[in-house]
């Protein structure tokens, strides 16, 4: 006799702000995908939705108090935390990240997320002038940091009359992200099931003598959270990793390198693929001669090091005649006219598509733990707001998986 599918459950915290009202679509698309849902209600989200239209909605009862007897007696707020299979705070307010990202629990819905031990899920949504605030910004790094994952904010025109980054996704993008969360869960493995996605992250380093290289500050952490998204996403992930003090992600193969030359040696014996993804900061040039033993002062003058051109991993990957990936997504790291140097970029490649960041010193990107990424495609670009490296690469898997399927947005 075949065991009865369990069946999934969302334990959904609805915070207080004027986009509490998606929550209730949101529960009407679970429930009419048979997933089970549960309610915690904060005091300022009772302000915008009642529990009365929650619990209709649910089909059970809504939890807003920490200190109610009768909640705790019939499910105590541990059980509660762990009762679901996937939590989600829509909307979750710049107060409760910043609870969440401090640990701290002074009500329901903040002892939830410190006790739960189950994957959170969060829709931020707040004014854009909270949204940019360095806190709120240090808050959503450190919970990405921590393994919460995020959805949104959009752009677009506020309920108080400003424009920006602050709007809370709509409830189909919600319901579409839990959908590939249970996906996985279930043995499909997500959007990019069956599919192999090669990356490349880290910088390299180019041989002077025994002692000294060329190198760069990339640190390859966008590399390598691209690498835990893509292999979330259900995909067959190899990471070719330059030099860096980075774990390996787990499910996904990582190849170590050192040079430019043994970095485009590994791509090749890693293909083919279906998405290349060359996120690696490499060398440009390298020294003619790697001298065998240390270079030492004479009383002369420094060396004369004559540099050559490194293999250029990405062109040549765009323009094989055969085992050429479906898609191939190239990185420009510019201090100076963004768009404009990564459109040349795109079109001398070859590639599909580019993602560009700017690298100054006072962008903070290179090393840092947050990104500003510009999409740039034949068609034209488009602006990304700033976000954790791990927000940043959910983002382009999701629109590298729906390119590769042949949903262009």
């Amino acid at each position: 006799m075949t065991a009865p599918t369990k069946t999934p459950s969302v334990l959904l915290i609805v915070g207080g702000g004027i986009a509490a009202y998606k929550s209730l679509e949101l529960i009407r698309l679970l429930r009419g995908a048979e997933i089970g849902v549960r309610t915690v209600l904060t005091e300022a989200g009772s302000r915008f939705v009642t529990p009365l239209s929650l619990a209709a909605l649910s089909g059970e009862k809504v939890f807003q108090d920490l200190f109610s007897l009768t909640d705790e007696t019939e499910m105590g707020h541990i059980e509660l935390s762990r009762s679901a299979d996937l939590v989600v705070v829509a909307p979750a307010t710049a107060d409760l990240l910043a609870k969440a990202a401090h640990g701290l629990a002074n009500d329901l819905a903040s002892t939830l997320l410190l006790a739960s031990d189950k994957p959170i899920l969060a829709a931020p949504a707040m004014n854009v002038r909270m949204w940019e605030h360095p806190a709120t910004r240090r808050n959503h790094a450190q919970l990405a940091t921590d393994g919460m994952k995020f959805i949104g904010p959009h752009e677009g025109p506020m309920a108080c009359g400003e424009f920006g980054f602050g709007r809370m996704a709509e409830a189909t993008e919600i319901f579409d992200a839990i959908g590939r969360f249970f996906a996985r869960g279930s043995g499909q493995n997500g959007v990019l099931a069956g599919k192999r996605v090669v990356i490349t992250a880290g910088p390299t380093h180019e041989p002077i003598d025994p002692v000294r290289f060329i190198a760069n500050r990339s640190s390859g952490k966008q590399g390598y959270a691209i690498a835990r998204a893509a292999h979330a996403a259900g995909a067959e992930v190899v990471l070719v990793s330059g030099p860096v003090d980075l774990p390996s992600p787990e499910g996904v193969h990582v190849l170590r390198v050192e040079s430019a030359r043994d970095m485009a040696a590994a791509v090749e014996d890693s293909l083919p693929c279906d998405i290349f993804i060359a996120a690696a900061a490499v060398a440009d040039w390298r020294v003619a001669r790697d001298h065998g033993e240390k270079i030492k002062k004479d009383g002369k003058g420094p060396p004369a090091l004559k540099l050559v051109e490194n293999p250029d991993i990405l062109a040549e990957v765009s323009r094989r005649d055969r085992n050429r990936p479906a898609l191939v997504v190239g990185f420009a790291a510019e201090t100076e006219k963004l768009v404009e140097h990564a459109r040349q970029k795109l079109a001398r490649k070859g590639c599909d598509l580019i993602v560009a960041n700017d690298v100054s010193a006072s962008a903070g990107v290179m090393g840092g733990d947050e990104n500003t990424m510009v999409i740039v495609t034949p068609e034209g670009e488009t602006a990304w707001p700033k976000l954790s490296k791990d927000a940043a690469a959910a983002r382009l898997i999701e629109l590298t998986a729906s390119l590769l399927l042949g949903e262009r947005r």
